[in-house]
């Protein structure tokens, strides 16, 4: 109790109590118009939970890191693949305890203000001894019950900045209807409105409803609670990314926690994928989890550099800057394959999309991989004297399948992972596990996918030319 009690004493003097004006007898405020910010960032935690579930980490080793994409493309080393999701995991956790850190700068108490301190010397292994005299272990059953809290606030905000959003739309139209009856009206007086106005009605209305919601949100919880249930959250994420990485990731305390029955279920169970391949030294000192001691900066500075493990090598595609483009281009592709696999001949309305969709594609292939396709097809027509018999293009198409089934999951993926993290309102509160990096065109090999990509551009343009020349014969 004296290493708390010090160790709370050092966060009251690095925190301070006069912060921004701030005085401990100010009333205690409301989250108010950061309410939108606060319901982000517990979607960000609640989805984190939701991905570390055992099965999500399941999943997660025995689908998505085994994919013939990802094993071809990526990397076929799971230990690698593993160290990217959780490097991922803690850099989304991070940036959720920045903005914790931001909304707890107006709090009245010192654990929520000086969190930031606290999750860092969490991250280095200092206090987790003493979480519970801090007040922020949790039991399994407190944490789904935080979780299932926290996911109402924010079905209930969001809602609330849908129907504020209405609510300004409304009004809009009714500044611009008065405008109008101003402009038009001339020098007569301008009439009383009639009290049963539709659009007077509506409005009414949708200000009941925002008033309503504003009291169920996040716009009316006080401040202090929210960042404490956030900052709780945030501990209980990083504690189960102990449990789910701290066996095979360098950088993570030994955090053996008691929010799962079993520290590391899916490596043991039956369904397991195996065993990793390089487990972590025995003589390794990450799992000191004693009080702040020599090493813990060593600890400190590999557990802040998660961001500059999801940076892209040169020879790969997010390395090149290409990640979001080339998925474009292998998207459309399957579409053109889609529209020819149908059977049937196309019509004049469908030529005219695939025309749209063929002429997209063509403008979102850089020049190097233009003048690569070319080359092929060139090839492609000697080898087989400018003829493309029916055989060789049925070769090609279910050669092109083959590949798009495959390729493709991980270009939508790549669109899915970009479309999560935009600041789209459907997508900053959604609470559902997000995509992965591993699982995109980020680290993928840039000149095998350049590879995958040309031969299924030289596939569909045989299997294009062998139809628009049998769709000729049958006219004449």
């Amino acid at each position: 109790m004296v290493v708390v009690k010090a160790w709370l004493a050092d966060l009251r003097a690095r925190v301070g109590t006069s912060d921004r004006g701030l005085r401990l007898d100010d009333p205690p405020g409301v989250v108010g118009i950061l309410a939108f910010e606060a319901a982000a960032t517990m979607a960000r935690l609640v989805s984190l939970h939701r991905a570390l579930s055992e099965r999500e980490v399941l999943r997660l080793r025995s689908e998505t890191m085994r994919s013939q994409g990802v094993a071809y493309l990526n990397s076929t080393d799971q230990f690698r693949l593993f160290r990217l999701a959780c490097a991922e995991m803690m850099d989304e956790l991070d940036r959720a305890v920045t903005a914790i850190s931001r909304l707890g700068a107006r709090c009245r108490g010192t654990l929520p203000r000086g969190f930031a301190s606290i999750y860092a010397d969490i991250k280095a292994g200092g206090i987790i001894a003493d979480l519970g005299r801090l007040g922020m272990g949790s039991t399994p059953k407190a944490v789904e019950k935080r979780v299932r809290k926290m996911e109402r606030y924010v079905a209930t905000t969001a809602r609330l900045f849908a129907e504020m959003e209405l609510l300004s739309e409304l009004e809009a139209s009714e500044r611009k209807m008065e405008q109008q009856w101003r402009r038009y009206s001339g020098p007569i007086p301008m009439q009383k409105r009639i009290a049963a106005d539709p659009l007077r009605l509506e409005i009414k209305s949708q200000r009941q409803r925002v008033r309503r919601l504003k009291k169920e949100s996040l716009w009316s919880q006080r401040q202090d609670k929210a960042v404490d249930r956030m900052a709780k959250a945030a501990v209980s994420v990083f504690a189960r990314i102990c449990a789910v990485f701290g066996q095979f990731v360098p950088g993570l305390p030994n955090y053996r926690t008691n929010l799962t029955p079993r520290t590391h279920p899916i490596f043991s169970s039956k369904h397991s994928s195996g065993p990793m391949e390089r487990p972590i030294p025995r003589d390794s000192n990450i799992r000191n989890s004693a009080p702040i001691s020599t090493t813990t900066k060593a600890i400190h500075n590999s557990c802040t550099d998660w961001s500059k493990q999801l940076a892209a090598p040169p020879t790969t595609v997010g390395g090149s800057g290409l990640a979001r483009r080339y998925a474009n281009v292998i998207v459309l592709a399957e579409r053109l394959h889609l529209m020819r696999s149908s059977g049937d001949g196309l019509d004049g309305e469908e030529s005219k999309v695939e025309a749209a969709v063929r002429e997209e594609l063509y403008g979102l292939l850089p020049a190097g991989l233009r003048g690569t396709v070319r080359a092929k097809l060139r090839e492609c027509w000697r080898k087989n004297g400018g003829m493309v018999d029916e055989g060789l293009a049925e070769g090609w198409k279910e050669a092109v399948g083959r590949i798009l089934g495959w390729l493709g999951p991980m270009a939508h993926d790549t669109v899915w992972w970009q479309e999560e993290r935009s600041m789209d309102r459907q997508q900053r509160f959604d609470t559902n596990p997000r995509s992965l990096l591993l699982q995109t065109l980020h680290f993928s090999d840039k000149e095998k996918t350049e590879t995958a990509i040309v031969e299924v551009l030289v596939g569909l343009s045989c299997v294009c030319w062998h139809e628009e020349r049998r769709l000729e014969s049958l006219r004449f």
